[in-house]
């Protein structure tokens, strides 16, 4: 079975599975081990641990314990790595290249060296790395980082007073999002919840989901709630105390406890808050039979509707018992002329005019 140890190359930096071999190692020791990059000094974090399952795959044996000369070539790789950031941020200045240089890593056999910076955007980097190139004689990477990775290899103090997470203990970003805020009834002020590099603090994750299962055990907030003394609404919740703050129905506040609530389904038999006062009913009566005109009786000047409506029907029967007026000839004909008239007004032409007979009249003899 193979002896397996964790490894980080830098302080909360990720761990490395390596195979230990024969070698007896224990935490805190330096070794030597291969890597992507080349050689590289790290840190034993956790003693061999013999694995049956879950062992990757493709693992590589730890080369050496770190001897004297190691550290003292590490102490020098040191050495070039300041020299080498003051050298690029000078010609980054000189150039007025819009990127921020935040650290250089040389590899332990001094065969590249990494250069890590910020930008906002793309920056075109060819003329630095042929600077850099020609003053260092070693291959040269350049890698933009993110403002967390910057806030990571820096470091600093919080607004807490201690060490950043990112930069003691944490070794990997979980997302974090404002509903963790305002899920522990924080202010959602930027100044108090963001972190040195401007993002979302990263401690809002660490009690979430604390939150969420002890919240389970509360009201909602805006439910109406009833205790052996008081009535009122939540208004507040303060998961940490186990009180609520009720909202009376006067506006008052009273604060209670959770065990005194007699029951949560209390809402629905509670009766209603008072409405908003509403106008009486007498006064719409009045408004109503204001608006009503009075009645008036009939002057002796205007007729009666009786005496109309019959003075109507006898019109109607005077028009159907007189006989229909026989048209005369003339009329006949003179509507007649006004048809053809409106047909050739609007372009049309009479089917009778077209059809007029040409053919001459045969005279009578003796005429």
């Amino acid at each position: 079975m193979p002896r397996i140890v964790a490894i980080q190359f830098s302080t909360a930096g990720k761990l490395y599975d390596f195979i230990a071999g024969d070698l007896d190692l224990a935490p805190g020791d330096k070794v030597v081990v291969e890597t992507e990059r080349g050689l590289g000094i790290g840190t034993v974090l956790r003693g061999p641990v013999e694995r049956t399952e879950g062992v990757p795959e493709n693992l590589v044996a730890i080369r050496r314990k770190a001897t004297p000369d190691d550290m003292a070539t590490q102490e020098r790789t040191r050495q070039l790595e300041k020299s080498a950031f003051g050298f690029c941020l000078k010609r980054i200045m000189e150039r007025g290249m819009q990127m921020k240089l935040v650290r250089v890593e040389y590899q332990f056999d001094g065969s590249k060296a990494v250069f890590y910076f910020t930008a906002d955007g793309r920056v075109d980097f060819r003329d630095l790395v042929k600077d850099l190139a020609h003053n260092f004689h070693t291959r040269i990477e350049m890698r933009q980082i993110g403002v967390r990775d910057e806030s990571k290899m820096i470091g600093g103090i919080g607004i807490c007073g201690r060490e950043l997470c990112c930069c003691s203990f944490l070794r990997e970003f979980q997302p974090v999002s404002v509903k963790m805020a305002k899920e522990q009834n924080l202010a959602l002020n930027p100044s108090k919840i963001s972190g040195q590099c401007g993002r979302l603090l990263c401690c809002l994750d660490y009690e979430y989901e604390t939150y969420c299962s002890l919240r389970k055990n509360f009201p909602k907030c805006g439910k109406r709630v009833r205790t052996p003394s008081v009535t009122g609404v939540i208004d507040k919740i303060n998961i940490l105390t186990g009180t609520i703050t009720l909202r009376l129905d006067d506006n008052k506040q009273f604060t209670i406890r959770r065990d005194e609530i007699l029951s949560d389904s209390a809402a629905d038999a509670l009766p209603a808050p008072p409405a908003a006062a509403t106008p009486p009913e007498p006064r719409r009566e009045h408004r109503e039979h204001r608006e009503r005109r009075p009645h008036q009786p009939p002057s002796s000047s205007s007729p009666a509707p009786q005496q109309k409506e019959e003075k109507r029907k006898e019109s109607k029967a005077a028009g159907a018992a007189a006989p229909p007026v026989a048209e005369t000839q003339d009329d006949q004909k003179k509507q007649e002329g006004r048809r053809r008239n409106r047909h050739r007004k609007h372009g049309h032409r009479n089917k009778q005019d077209d059809k007029t007979d040409t053919t001459p009249t045969p005279k009578t003899p003796g005429a």
